[in-house]
């Protein structure tokens, strides 16, 4: 927790420190209240007293209320901006953080465990520190405070109150320490119930199809009993606290009372100032004592809320503090211009003991287009990836431009690139915003979206929408078609003009007529500008200049379509499978 609030910007630590100043204030006009209430019981029990006298101690009382009052509310507002600034600069953090994980990060967290500590670890802190940051220092204080004021003044009231405050604090502790450890679990069941809802919402399609409602909705069950069972067992036991402290305070003003009547009762009758003195000390002892039990109450309050925090500040350190396997490289110029090669490249998965490639090595010229086509895991997306260093190659060097990928800044390094995924990815918005995302290196303008969009065939079914090429898009792209949004997405790749394309599968959700359109589009108008193309179809790479047939995560054969048909065992089967004889001639 500590570590986090390092994290807090100067602005908030300087209202949080101006906050506990005010603080102290306060505290010192609450505690002045029991002393004006002691010379009112003296004044009312004084007959030579009048009631200009009453009325004078009775308004400073009041003034006192009012100041306490007033600090409170003011600090009120300096903890909420405090703790609002605080998670926003958490969760900024956060957020730019999981931006730069690589593939590796994210799959070891998980996509709904990275969201529910961008949002409801985020709040559990926010909550402490805009709640507890003046509990945390009028607590202890007024605590220290209160008990210096009632030592000396009785030793039989004084003990009475000492035994109460350990009774109370041994309480608290077992109660936090049978609680703590389960606010863990209760972490890592909101991510599993987040997952859940997430595949749900994900695959409703799926879901609906097979009528596997039932089997959703009792698998939503399990998550959310278990829940329910850890969170029941945490807040019954938390309830526990407040009535205890609640009836261990009442309780302590009653023995206070009853031992302070017994002490006033063994003064002899005649010494009528003894007994008032005595009297006025049990009733400010009484409401010193009630103070120290008030601030443990605000300690639990705390305690409430700190358990669920300090689970959730452990969570976003571990966030934070993720080193990233991907490490930014400083160069940011290149000899060659549209290059790719791999040099005896291997990789595997981090989790995985075999290797997913093995000994790749090709070449890929200025405007050459290579494809490559294989079995489904035969490893075709993961050597891709290597290209655009969404992983780092196991063994082997990966280099665009005639320099190793590792040397380059992401900047240098993905102005170079434009990937189109293997499934079409939109953002909510506008057609606009999706085809010019990202794009820095060009104005913004709708002729260059157009340009993108015509290229990738999508410029006729775009026009024919209402509001073109400002037609919104929904979360997702889901108001489009798939074959309408992989167009969008090759649009995207187009629109930033980059020396290398890659293509992962991109072509899948086209008819053959969109894709020949689109393959002949690229050869005309990209002819400098090198491609690499992930496909299933022989008709859409037959025409490449080179194709890499990959077999197991190997290279079993290279060259061109008339070669391989003849020397290439695999790929014959592949073309065999799904073109005539005629049509391979």
């Amino acid at each position: 927790m500590i570590k986090l609030l390092k994290q807090m910007k100067k602005r908030e630590w300087l209202m949080a420190i101006i906050c506990m100043s005010l603080i102290l204030g306060q505290i010192y006009f609450d505690l002045k209240l029991p002393e004006y209430m002691s010379t009112l019981t003296t004044l009312l029990n004084t007959p030579s007293s009048t009631v200009k006298d009453i009325l004078m101690t009775g308004g400073e009382m009041l003034l006192c209320t009012i100041a306490s009052a007033g600090i409170s509310v003011f600090c009120g507002y300096l903890a909420a901006r405090v703790g609002s600034g605080f998670s926003f600069t958490i969760r900024e953090k956060l957020f730019n953080k999981v931006t730069d994980f690589g593939k590796k990060e994210i799959q070891h967290f998980s996509v709904p465990s990275l969201i529910n500590r961008t949002t409801n670890d985020v709040s559990q802190i926010q909550m402490l520190v805009s709640g507890g940051l003046q509990m945390v220092i009028k607590a202890p204080v007024m605590a220290v405070w209160a008990i210096i004021k009632i030592v000396g003044k009785s030793k039989e009231l004084s003990l009475i109150t000492a035994g109460f405050v350990v009774f109370v604090l041994g309480i608290m502790t077992i109660i936090i320490t049978v609680v703590i450890p389960r606010f863990k679990i209760v972490q890592k069941q909101i991510d599993k119930i987040n997952l859940i809802a997430r595949e749900n919402l994900t695959g409703i399609n799926v879901v609906h199809a097979f009528r596997a409602e039932k089997y959703q909705n009792e698998k939503f069950d399990v998550a959310a009993s278990a829940l329910m069972k850890t969170q029941l067992f945490n807040q019954r036991t938390f309830a526990l606290l407040m009535p205890l402290i609640g009836l261990a305070m009442n309780s302590l003003a009653l023995v206070i009372y009853w031992v302070g009547a017994i002490i006033i009762n063994g003064i002899p009758a005649a010494d009528v100032t003894a007994r008032l003195a005595m009297f006025s000390e049990v009733v400010v002892f009484s409401t010193y004592a009630t103070y120290v039990i008030m601030s443990i109450m605000m300690l639990v309050m705390i305690v409430m809320f700190l358990p669920a925090a300090q689970v959730s500040s452990q969570r976003i350190n571990e966030v934070l503090c993720e080193d990233t396997d991907l490490i930014e490289g400083s160069e940011t110029e290149s000899n060659e211009s549209g290059t790719v090669e791999f040099r005896n490249v291997s990789f595997r998965f981090p989790d995985s003991k075999e290797n997913t490639l093995e000994n790749i090595s090709f070449k890929a010229n200025k405007g050459e287009t290579i494809a490559f086509i294989g079995a489904t895991g035969s490893g075709k997306t993961t050597l891709i990836n290597l290209a655009a260093r969404f992983y780092d190659a196991t063994e082997g060097e990966v280099f665009i431009d005639g320099r190793n990928v590792k040397d380059y800044s992401f900047d240098a390094l993905y102005d170079r690139i434009a990937f189109v995924t293997q499934k079409a990815v939109l953002f909510a918005g506008d057609i606009k915003k999706n085809v010019l995302f990202g794009e820095s290196r060009e104005e913004k303008t709708d002729e260059n979206a157009y340009d993108a969009l015509s290229l990738a065939q999508a410029k006729e079914f775009v026009d024919n929408l209402s509001g073109g090429i400002n037609s919104p898009i929904a979360q997702g792209g889901t108001n489009i078609s798939g074959g309408q949004k992989q167009r969008v997405s090759i649009a995207r790749a187009l629109a930033r003009k980059p020396e290398i394309l890659i293509f992962d599968d991109s072509f899948s959700a086209l008819d053959y007529k969109t894709d020949k359109a689109l393959r002949k589009g690229l050869e005309e108008n990209l002819s400098g500008v090198t491609r690499l193309i992930v496909a299933q179809r022989i008709g859409t790479i037959r025409n490449a200049d080179k194709i890499i047939v990959l077999d197991e995560g190997k290279a079993v054969g290279i060259g061109t379509h008339s070669e391989l048909m003849e020397n290439c065992e695999v790929y014959r089967e592949i073309a065999m499978s799904q073109l005539s004889e005629n049509e391979l001639k």
